[in-house]
C-alpha cells in the first residue's frame, strides 16, 4: 500500500460511513508538507475545500496561521491540514478538527512520533513563564497525544523520511491504515415542521437534523412575554445549537420582535447572524445587514451585544439569546433571568467553555428564578454520522468530556477522611482516570475551560496541582501557579511598561501599583480552586488551603517539592462577589487590591488578595493593603462608584487590621460635624473627609457592630458619594429623609467606639 492508495482508501471508506477519517504523517517538515498535498490529490478532494493550517506558506490551497485557527470556527471543509511542527497547540487541534465534514480527511503533520515530545516549539514557548526557559517545559502532553494517536481506530500514521519523492513512494512507512471497516451511512431522516408549530414551515425545512427541528420548536416559547421562559438547549459540538438559536431569531425578527444576541466573542455568533439572516433574506424581509445587526422590514432586528452590556438589556429587547451560556461566569448569566424571555445554549463537551459547570451551577439559579424551563438537547451530529471515530480521539486526547467522579462515590468525604496529594505532571498522565477526575474539577472551577489548559496544566513549569483524595477520588482540587522572584531586568521592564505572562500578582503589583519590588518575593497564586459539588460547603476548599500553606510555610513536616525554594506569599486573583470574598477571606487572604475596571468577560471587578508566609511576604502585604486603603476613597468615588456596596463591604472587612492607623485622626472640629449629624444636624457635607474616615476604619474593623444595611449606607453615600435619592432608592428607603435619618442613626455608633473624649463630651450636649 502507497500513501497515494492509502489516501484513497481513507477518503472512501469515511463518504461511504458519513464519517471523518485521521492521517499523521510524521517526519522531515517539509517532506510530510509535500506528501499532504499528494494525499489529498490522491484522495480527489476539491482544492477550495481544504484548508492549511501552518506556520509555513507554500500550499495550493487556502492556508491560515497557527494562531488563525479561530477563524474555522464555524465553517466545514472537505479537508484540514493541521501542520504540528513549529507550533501545536491543544486549541488549534480543537478548532480545526471539528470543521472536517463527514466524509473528508484530517491530516496532522508532526515530527518522528518518537521523539515529538522532546522537541520544543513555539507553543511551549508560551508555557515557558519567566524566570522558567522553555527548557523547562515538560513534554507530557504531546507524549500522551501520540499515545491516543497509536491507540484508536480511524488514524492512520505514516512515517515520512526526509526524501519522500511522491504518493507513490515505497519510502513511506505506513505503521497503521486507520481503516475500519464501517457500515455505510444510514439515511438521515428529513425533519418536518412539528405538530402545533407557529414559526413557517420554511423555517423547519430548513433544519439538517429532526433534532435541530425540535430544538427550534422549543425556541417558539421565546415568543411568550408574559411567562418570560427560558430555553435550556444543550449539545455537544457540531450538533447545530446555534443553527437552530439562528433560524428562531430570524422567525422572531421576521414578526416584528427585537432579539438581543451576546456571546463571549462577537465572532462566535456568526452562525446565529449567518442563519437569521438567510430566513429573512428568504421571506423577503431583510431591510438592512450590518456588522453585529440585521434589521428586517417587519420592524424586527438581531443585534449583538458583549455579555456585560447584554446583561443590561439595552434597548428593552423583546427575548434574548445566550451563545456558548457555559463560557460566561454564572454570576453574569443570572442577570438575564430579570429580563424577557431568554435561551441559554451550551456546549456541553468542549473547549467553548464548561458545560458541567453550567448544568451544575446555573441550574439552581434558573429552577429559584420562578420562570418556566424549557429543556431541549441535540444528540445527532450535523457535520457527520454519528460515532464518527475521529470525534471520539479528539475528545480522548484533549479530554472534552472529563468529568469529576459521580456523586454516589463522594458523597460521605469530609475534611477528616480525606488525604492531601500531589498531582505532579508525572503521576497525572499515568493515571488517566485520576487525570480525568482533577482537569474535569478544575473544568468546573471557571467558566472557560480549553484544551491548552490540559496542556498547561501537564507541561508549564510554573504550575502545579494539589488534591485531596476519597478512597482515590478526587474530591477537592487546587491549580498553584508560581509567581515572582524576578530578576531586576525583568522587573525594570515591567515597571517601564512592559507586560509579564504568568505572574498576575507581580504584574499589577509592578505596572500598576508602581512597586519597582514587587516582583522580588515568590509567591503561589492560586488559579483555580474546586470541590466536588455533591460535598460543597463542606469545608473541603478551606481544608486544601490549609494544607497548601501547612505544606509551602514548612509546617507540615514533609519534604515538599517546591521547599527547595523559599515561598513567602500566597495569593489569589478573581472577579469579585461577596460570597468569594468571604470565603478567602475566612481563610486567611487579606485584600490588596479592586481592579477598577471590569473583567470583559465576567463583568466583575477582580479582587486580589495575598496570605504571607514569610517576612518578605508580610512586607510586600502591608505595604499594598496600607496603600490600598489610601487610595480606597478616591477609586470608591470614582471608578468603583457603580459598584455592588456589598462587594466594597467584603472588600474592605478583608483588609489586614494593621493596615488602620492607630487612630482615626479626625480635628475637633471634625467630630463635632460627626456628632451633630449623628443628633440630626450639621451636614456631612460639611466634612466629607471625616466621614470617609470613619467609614473605612469601621468597615475594615468592624468594631461598631453596625447591620449590613448601615454598612451598605455608609458605602454608598460616604464612599462613592451618591447622590441621596438614588441611595434610598438603591436600598428600599421610603424617602430621601428617612435615608438620612439612618445615616445619623448609623453614626451614633461610630462615635462611642471611636470618638474621642472631647467628641462624646459634645454628644452630652445633644443629650
Amino acid at each position: 500500500m502507497t500513501l497515494a492508495s492509502l489516501a484513497a482508501d481513507l477518503r472512501s471508506e469515511a463518504d461511504r460511513a458519513n464519517e471523518r477519517r485521521l492521517l499523521v504523517l510524521a517526519g522531515d517538515a517539509d517532506a510530510t508538507r509535500h506528501a499532504a498535498v499528494d494525499a489529498i490529490e490522491a484522495a480527489d478532494l476539491p482544492v477550495p475545500d481544504c484548508t492549511a493550517v501552518s506556520a509555513a506558506e507554500d500550499w495550493p490551497f487556502e492556508h491560515v496561521g497557527p494562531r488563525q485557527s479561530r477563524e474555522l470556527l464555524g465553517r466545514t471543509q472537505q479537508a484540514i491540514v493541521l501542520d504540528g511542527h513549529d507550533e501545536c497547540s491543544p486549541n488549534a487541534i480543537g478548532r480545526t478538527v471539528g470543521a472536517v465534514d463527514g466524509g473528508g480527511l484530517y491530516v496532522l503533520l508532526a515530527p518522528a512520533l518518537d521523539d515529538w515530545a522532546e522537541r520544543r516549539d513555539a507553543f511551549d514557548e508560551t508555557l515557558a513563564v519567566p524566570p522558567f526557559e522553555v527548557d523547562d517545559v515538560d513534554g507530557q502532553f504531546r507524549r500522551r497525544l501520540v499515545e491516543t494517536l497509536r491507540a484508536h481506530p480511524g488514524v492512520a500514521i505514516c512515517e515520512v523520511p526526509e526524501s519522500y519523492d511522491g504518493p507513490e513512494s515505497e519510502a513511506v512507512e505506513i505503521r497503521d491504515d486507520g481503516l475500519t471497516e464501517p457500515y455505510p451511512v444510514r439515511p438521515r431522516e428529513t425533519p418536518e415542521p412539528p405538530a402545533g408549530a407557529t414559526f413557517d414551515d420554511d423555517v423547519y425545512r430548513a433544519c439538517r437534523t429532526v433534532d435541530q427541528a425540535e430544538a427550534v420548536h422549543e425556541l417558539e416559547a421565546l415568543r411568550d412575554g408574559e411567562s418570560d421562559p427560558a430555553v435550556v438547549v444543550e449539545a455537544d459540538r457540531g450538533r447545530g445549537k446555534s443553527s437552530a438559536a439562528g433560524l428562531a431569531a430570524g422567525a422572531l425578527a421576521s414578526e416584528g420582535r427585537d432579539v438581543l444576541v451576546t456571546a463571549p466573542e462577537r465572532r462566535g455568533a456568526d452562525e446565529i447572524f449567518a442563519r437569521a439572516r438567510e430566513r429573512l433574506a428568504a421571506a423577503d424581509g431583510l431591510a438592512a445587514d450590518a456588522e453585529g445587526r440585521i434589521d428586517a422590514d417587519s420592524g424586527g432586528c438581531v443585534r449583538f451585544a458583549r455579555p456585560p452590556e447584554a446583561a443590561t438589556l439595552p434597548g428593552d429587547p423583546d427575548a434574548v439569546i445566550v451563545d456558548e451560556a457555559a463560557a460566561l461566569p454564572v454570576s453574569l448569566l443570572e442577570r438575564f433571568l430579570d429580563g424577557p424571555p431568554a435561551a441559554f445554549c451550551t456546549t456541553v463537551h468542549g473547549y467553548e467553555g464548561a458545560g458541567r459547570s453550567f448544568d451544575v451551577r446555573f441550574r439552581g439559579s434558573l429552577s429559584d428564578s420562578g420562570r418556566e424551563v424549557v429543556d431541549v438537547r441535540l444528540d445527532e451530529p450535523i457535520r457527520y454520522a454519528a460515532g464518527d471515530p475521529v470525534e471520539s480521539w479528539a475528545f480522548r486526547a484533549l479530554l472534552l468530556d472529563a468529568r469529576p467522579p459521580v456523586d454516589q462515590l463522594v458523597t460521605d468525604a469530609t475534611p477528616e477522611t480525606v488525604s492531601y496529594e500531589t498531582l505532579s505532571p508525572e503521576r497525572l498522565p499515568a493515571d488517566d482516570h485520576l487525570l480525568r477526575e482533577a482537569f474535569g474539577l478544575l473544568v468546573l472551577a471557571h467558566y472557560r475551560t480549553e484544551p491548552d489548559d490540559l496542556a498547561r496544566l501537564l507541561d508549564a513549569p510554573n504550575l502545579t496541582c494539589r488534591a485531596l483524595l476519597y478512597d482515590g477520588r478526587v474530591v477537592s482540587v487546587a491549580l498553584l501557579a508560581r509567581e515572582g522572584g524576578l530578576s531586576e531586568e525583568t522587573r525594570e521592564r515591567v515597571y517601564r511598561g512592559d507586560r509579564i505572562r504568568g505572574n498576575m500578582l507581580p504584574d499589577v503589583f509592578t505596572s500598576q501599583l508602581r512597586d519597582r519590588e514587587g516582583g522580588v518575593p515568590v509567591g503561589y497564586r492560586v488559579m483555580r480552586i474546586a470541590t466536588h459539588h455533591a460535598v460543597r460547603s463542606g469545608g473541603l476548599g478551606s481544608r486544601l488551603l490549609a494544607e497548601i500553606e501547612a505544606e509551602f510555610s514548612g509546617d507540615d513536616g514533609r519534604d515538599a517539592d517546591l521547599r527547595s525554594e523559599q515561598v513567602d506569599y500566597l495569593g489569589v486573583g478573581y472577579g469579585a462577589t461577596p460570597e468569594l470574598l468571604d470565603f478567602w477571606r475566612e481563610n486567611g487572604y487579606r485584600t490588596v487590591h479592586l481592579s477598577t475596571t471590569k473583567n470583559d468577560a465576567s463583568g466583575e471587578h477582580s479582587a486580589l488578595m495575598v496570605r504571607p508566609l514569610t517576612d518578605a511576604g508580610a512586607d510586600l502585604a502591608a505595604r499594598h493593603a496600607e496603600w490600598f486603603r489610601e487610595r480606597a476613597p478616591g477609586v470608591l468615588a470614582g471608578p468603583l462608584s457603580g459598584v455592588d456596596p456589598d462587594v466594597i463591604r467584603r472588600a474592605l472587612r478583608a483588609v489586614d487590621d494593621d493596615a488602620v492607623p492607630e487612630k482615626p485622626g479626625l480635628s475637633e472640629r471634625d467630630w463635632r460635624v460627626v456628632v451633630d449629624a449623628a443628633n440630626g444636624m450639621g451636614s456631612y457635607h460639611a466634612a466629607p473627609a471625616a466621614f470617609s474616615h470613619l467609614a473605612l476604619r469601621e468597615l475594615t474593623l468592624g468594631r461598631a457592630g453596625l447591620e449590613p444595611g448601615e454598612e451598605r449606607l455608609l458605602v454608598e453615600k460616604v464612599l462613592q458619594n451618591r447622590e441621596w435619592a438614588d441611595v434610598a432608592e438603591d436600598l428600599g428607603r421610603v424617602s430621601t429623609r428617612m435615608t438620612m435619618r439612618a445615616f445619623g442613626d448609623a453614626c451614633e455608633p461610630l462615635v462611642e467606639t471611636y470618638g474621642t473624649a472631647a467628641a462624646k463630651a459634645h454628644r452630652e450636649y445633644w443629650d
